[in-house]
């Protein structure tokens, strides 16, 4: 820095001389040049000071690229560039932009995405937009978790799950007269106890629907039911399966072709923590403001 102060001072001290004075110092210094250059190593190391100067006055006059020695004439004019570059990236790096979002916000899209990760971010977007999120959909699919964590096989997830499940079974007892009872069984697998137990004679649906519901009185029901694809699983069972998902269809659930809201409608909120209700233990989630 020291070194271009010196030159900047002496080129306005040369303002005061005589045009003589001045011709003999530049043969003296081309001189003296000379014999530095003779001696000097291949590849001379400039400092930056030194690269600023020689740009800005190859840039004040360009015919002095012609007397360049120290370096070559396209080494200058690549500095100039260089410096041309630095100077634009540094005067818009504060570009608006974009905002960013909260920290909060991302980590609730990464949270979503990998409870649902059948949803896609036009699904996401309509759940944040029901929470009073103002996010792009585009936001939102920067965001997700890519990629799917590989599936678990079923030996793990009986292992894992295995106080949750419970199975059913109806099966037929015949008698010593002859005739035919159907009992119906239910087993929780955490400790294999048996949970319920009846017979009849005549089983209906809603016979075996009502079973389920006396197995499993209040809030004792299991997150997983494992049953076979007997057909005396009716209507009345099917109806109170499928029952919780019919109502997350019509209240909860938001469609592209509503404008992303819910059949039924949906209140947007925008106050309180929010918080995942599991749907069909798990399959699919309800998210709401507490």
């Amino acid at each position: 820095m020291f070194a271009l102060l010196h030159s900047l001072a002496m080129f306005v001290i040369d303002f005061f001389k005589s045009p003589r004075r001045l011709e003999a110092e530049n043969l003296f210094l081309r001189h003296q040049l000379s014999i530095a250059l003779r001696r000097a190593p291949s590849r001379l190391r400039l400092r930056g000071s030194d690269r600023a100067l020689l740009v800005w006055m190859t840039r004040l006059w360009p015919s002095l690229l012609a007397a360049a020695q120290v370096v070559q004439p396209e080494t200058i004019l690549r500095w100039h560039r260089a410096g041309f570059k630095t100077f634009w990236r540094w005067k818009s790096r504060n570009r608006a932009g974009r905002p960013k979002i909260d920290r909060e916000l991302r980590d609730l899209i990464r949270q979503m995405s990998k409870e649902n990760p059948k949803w896609g971010a036009s699904r996401l977007h309509g759940e944040l937009l029901m929470l009073g999120f103002e996010v792009a959909q585009s936001t939102v699919s920067k965001y997700m978790v890519r990629g799917r964590s590989p599936s678990q096989g079923w030996k793990t997830f009986f292992r894992n799950h295995a106080q949750a499940i419970a199975a059913i079974d109806l099966f037929v007892v015949p008698t010593l007269t002859f005739e035919r009872l159907f009992a119906v069984l239910v087993l929780g697998h955490g400790r294999r106890k048996l949970l319920w137990f009846e017979v009849t004679r005549h089983p209906t649906a809603e016979w075996l629907a009502r079973q389920i519901t006396e197995a499993f009185p209040w809030a004792s029901a299991p997150a997983y039911l494992v049953r076979d694809n007997d057909r005396a699983y009716g209507h009345a069972f099917r109806r109170q399966i499928l029952s919780p998902y019919a109502a997350y269809y019509n209240e909860v659930r938001t469609h592209l072709a509503l404008g992303k809201d819910a059949p039924l409608g949906r209140a947007v909120q925008r106050s309180g923590v929010v918080v995942a209700i599991p749907i069909l233990s798990g399959l699919h989630h309800h998210y709401v403001r507490k």
